[in-house]
């Protein structure tokens, strides 16, 4: 498990009003309110403390995110907005294993609600939101099955299970010590649900990170409709299906197509076979003509995040080999450097104005606010830049947004209409 730098990482957790119905008349929608959540993570723990605080318009220049109003908490390590709402992983109170959902009330964030499942287990709470009423989730107490709930009362409504699946190989394998499904990573699509499927060499407290049994990255695929599973496509020859954090390291495009990372065989590229693949749009199969490989731009690194927005990809690349371990440069130091790849061509380009930086780890590298395009910059250094910068229409250069003081590392930032 990789860990997040003090000034860098991704942040977690809140939701607002749930969006009002309104009527079908002639008069003119009145502007929703909106506030600007800004999260971030104060300390390179496991328990990942941070703050959030609500600001009233987009934060520029300098800012704190101490306030009078700030909310300081765990679990600070990145988060996953859902239309109006935003959730995360890792409970605020004491860091614990489910989806938690937080709200805006009298300009601060406060608790709203939390759905627990097994705290022992990494993955617990890995959650995709299909609609208000719709959503799957992942218990490590039931690694064979998804786990239903509503979003909106944020309740369990039952389960898929998928053990016939998951045992359509490796089932006479001595190797094989943990299996799972969708313990690292869901996704809905076209009234599809898709579902990584873990072989897993080790059964301890890692379980299912780097230490996949087969070649190949399994997904399964289940009609959401019927629950029913329809079949299982793979990601050939790569390892370790995003990671358990905030960040699901997918995206989809404008045009509905998916593009999800695989980190490869080991926590630090170190054996490489990370890469990006894709599943089109009116596909329910990994497309084996498109992929982007680490080994053929940095054998010795791998892909962290991905944002796709009209045929391109905005992720990092590190510009040298990857080290772990106390001294590692992987999370702490600045080399990691923001790429647009162009999806038909493939080529690769340094967007230009913004200097190489630490991991975006948890954290989402690029967010979407006001039809602004903003990537998370956070420097090792206490005098480097730890804000948002503004990406030009083109996607070549970027300019800084703000900057952040005081509370840690940038780590998230979402609008939220009240």
């Amino acid at each position: 498990m990789y860990k997040v730098n003090l000034k860098s990482l991704a942040l977690a957790s809140l939701l607002a009003v749930p969006l009002v119905s309104c009527d079908n008349s002639d008069e003119p929608e009145a502007k929703k309110e909106g506030k600007y959540v800004l999260m971030t993570m104060s300390e390179n723990t496991l328990t990942k403390p941070g703050y959030m605080t609500v600001f009233d318009k987009l934060p520029e220049g300098n800012v704190s995110n101490i306030t009078t109003t700030s909310v300081q908490g765990m679990g600070m390590g990145g988060w996953r907005p859902y239309k109006n709402w935003l959730l995360k992983i890792f409970k605020t109170e004491d860091n614990a294993k489910g989806i938690e959902r937080l709200k805006i009330e009298n300009g601060r964030v406060v608790f709203d609600n939390f759905l627990a499942g097994d705290n022992t287990t990494n993955g617990t709470g890995n959650f995709v939101i299909a609609n208000e009423t719709q959503g799957f989730y992942w218990d490590g107490a039931s690694p064979l099955k998804i786990q239903t709930f509503n979003p909106t009362t944020l309740s369990r409504t039952g389960e898929i299970d998928l053990t016939a699946a998951v045992n359509e190989r490796g089932t006479n394998e001595a190797g094989i010590l943990y299996r799972s499904v969708g313990q690292k990573f869901l996704a809905v699509k076209n009234g599809k649900l898709f579902a990584n499927v873990t072989y897993a060499k080790t059964n301890a407290s890692q379980k299912g990170f780097f230490d996949d049994f087969f070649p190949d990255v399994y997904i399964a695929v289940i009609d959401i409709a019927t629950g029913t599973y329809e079949k299982t496509t793979k990601i050939e020859d790569t390892g370790s299906i995003a990671y358990i954090n905030d960040n699901e390291m997918y995206s989809f495009d404008t045009n509905g197509d998916l593009y999800i990372v695989t980190q490869g065989t080991s926590p630090q590229g170190i054996g490489g076979k990370s890469k990006i693949a894709r599943i089109k749009a009116a596909d329910t199969e990994v497309d084996k003509t498109w992929e982007i490989k680490m080994d053929d731009i940095n054998p010795k690194g791998k892909f962290v995040t991905v944002y796709a927005t009209n045929g391109k990809l905005i992720t990092t690349i590190p510009n040298t080999a990857l080290t772990g371990g106390p001294t590692g440069n992987i999370n702490f130091s600045d080399i990691w450097e923001f790429q647009v790849i162009d999806v038909a061509t493939k080529a690769i380009t340094k967007i230009s104005g913004v200097p190489a930086c630490t991991n975006t780890g948890a954290a989402y590298g690029t967010v979407k606010i006001d039809d602004k395009l903003l990537i998370r910059v956070n420097s090792s250094s206490a005098t480097g830049p730890n804000g948002y910068y503004q990406l030009s229409s083109d996607l070549k250069s970027a300019s800084p947004l703000f900057q952040v003081t005081e509370g840690g590392s940038v780590s998230g930032l979402y609008k939220v209409e009240l």
